[in-house]
């Protein structure tokens, strides 16, 4: 039975089999990766942070990680689940973008003050196959749990991705736009500050607002 999560940082000599290596001594205390990232990689050092659940004493496992030859150092941290958690992802035109993170923000901050942690991205974008790149890799962003496409004409290959990532779970909410990706996205929303305030409603464990409830899925 798993003990829970916790992140760890480790310092380590680049190059090629580091990870082999961290690996083996992280499956040895029955350590579960669930998530794995290098942070900084420039040589002669590295520093990789991984996210594991473990079973049994994580300083333990740091003293073993210190152990191996390329290691210089290795720390436990607080998960990144734990410090920023849910991720809600708002991508399309400047304008729309920033009214959506104003709603998002505000209910972000209602719901992180009660125990939540939902952290807010933003990045906006013009161009269909510049979106549609982005909305796929929404679904390979660690934590990303909804995704609200902000704009005025969104369609083309941008609505295959999100029909793409919705399939993954991501939960995709539109403004209500031209184009055929409201006709692909789970909610679509008219007002972009109502948006930005369901999409954190939806993820957010201190909301009881379930989307599978919902009779409709235009507002």
């Amino acid at each position: 039975m798993a003990q829970g999560k916790i992140g760890l940082v480790v310092h380590v000599d680049s190059g090629p089999g580091k990870l082999y290596h961290l690996s083996g001594v992280i499956l040895q205390h029955e350590g579960d990766i669930t998530s794995v990232a290098i942070i900084d990689n420039r040589p002669p050092d590295a520093r990789i942070y991984f996210e594991i659940e473990l079973p049994g004493d994580p300083e333990q496992l740091a003293a073993d990680l210190r152990r191996l030859p390329i290691v210089h150092s290795a720390e436990i941290v607080k998960s990144l689940d734990k410090i920023y958690g849910k991720r809600i992802i708002i991508m399309g035109g400047g304008a729309q973008v920033g009214q959506v993170a104003i709603g998002a923000v505000s209910e972000a901050d209602r719901h992180n003050i009660r125990g939540e942690h939902i952290s807010v991205d933003t990045i906006p974008l013009v161009g269909e196959q510049t979106l549609a790149d982005a909305v796929r890799a929404v679904s390979r962003l660690p934590r990303a749990r909804a995704l609200v496409l902000a704009g005025a004409l969104m369609g083309g290959d941008i609505e295959q991705a999100v029909r793409e990532v919705r399939q993954r779970g991501l939960l995709v909410i539109s403004l209500n736009m031209a184009g055929s990706v409201p006709d692909a996205a789970d909610l679509v929303v008219t007002d972009p500050v109502q948006a930005g305030v369901m999409a954190v409603m939806a993820v957010a464990d201190t909301a009881k607002f379930n989307v599978a409830r919902l009779k409709r899925r235009v507002f």
